[in-house]
């Protein structure tokens, strides 16, 4: 063959396999997103929901007197479920920094840790029906008058957990937030005037003051819009999630939510 013709179909080759090369298998589609969501029939073939919690965030899951048996109020009320979805529960702890990485990595199917639902987090995830309502709460210590409402915070500085709705609050009120792994470490820094206030859930601030005795800590202030708290799953989970919602809903009708919220609170904190 010629030099020039030999050339020219060296290049021809060339070029076919490099576009061979770049084009996508065949059927695949780049552009299709994945579904990463669990139906319920997967987890009742598996016999159990896995379920991600911190295990340090009394009263909503903890461990009592710090290395029994893990309960709490989220606990209990994910282990109703599942026995209404006949499957056992099994647990994986967590912190909660990490614990949205947890559920979409498959490490759980869901998670149980009062999680609140904002506009953000429904951008990912599914969410059940609220199991639990609840207003956010400005704390400071007892002896602290300079802080009596959210707009004082500008220029404070607050204890919240980065990926809180707390955290949130505190920011677009102008603080300065030191980062922290959860309300004990929080409320740990401001009983040590390390930092000047916390924005919490009020039930937990109320177990913590009846749990601790006389903690030097008070309430001054309360979020206008209370927050609405539910299991989270990946998305694309709309029949296990629907199942859930079900469950819930029979665990109302007959008291079991009541009496699970009345345990822990002294009133009724699902509706």
């Amino acid at each position: 063959m010629p030099s020039k013709l030999l050339a020219a179909a060296s290049a021809m080759f060339l070029a076919t396999t490099l576009a061979a090369c770049s084009t996508a298998p065949s059927g695949a589609d780049s552009s299709a997103p994945a579904d990463d969501g669990l139906t319920l029939a997967e987890v009742q073939e598996a016999g159990e929901l896995v379920v991600g919690t911190e295990g340090t965030y009394r009263p909503f899951s903890f461990h009592e007197g710090g290395s029994g048996e893990l309960t709490g109020y989220d606990v209990e009320v994910i282990t109703a479920v599942a026995e209404k979805l006949d499957v056992e529960v099994a647990f994986q702890e967590t912190q909660w920094d990490a614990i949205f990485a947890g559920l979409e990595s498959g490490r759980f199917d869901v998670i149980a840790n009062q999680v609140s639902i904002n506009d953000e987090r429904k951008e990912s995830y599914d969410f059940s029906a609220p199991y639990t309502i609840s207003p956010g709460v400005l704390i400071v210590a007892e002896g602290n008058s300079d802080i009596t409402d959210f707009e004082d915070l500008d220029g404070k500085t607050t204890a919240q957990s980065l990926t809180s709705n707390w955290y949130t609050v505190a920011e677009e009120a102008g603080a300065n937030v030191e980062a922290v792994e959860g309300w004990a470490q929080a409320a740990e820094l401001l009983r040590q005037g390390r930092v000047d206030a916390t924005v919490n859930d009020e039930l937990t601030f109320l177990d913590y003051e009846k749990t601790e005795g006389d903690t030097g800590l008070k309430i001054v202030a309360k979020t206008d819009d209370a927050s609405q708290n539910a299991f989270a799953f990946r998305k694309g989970s709309k029949d296990l999630v629907e199942a859930v919602d079900a469950a819930l809903q029979e665990l109302r009708d007959d008291g079991t939510l009541a009496a699970i919220s009345d345990k822990y609170f002294g009133a009724d904190v699902s509706q």
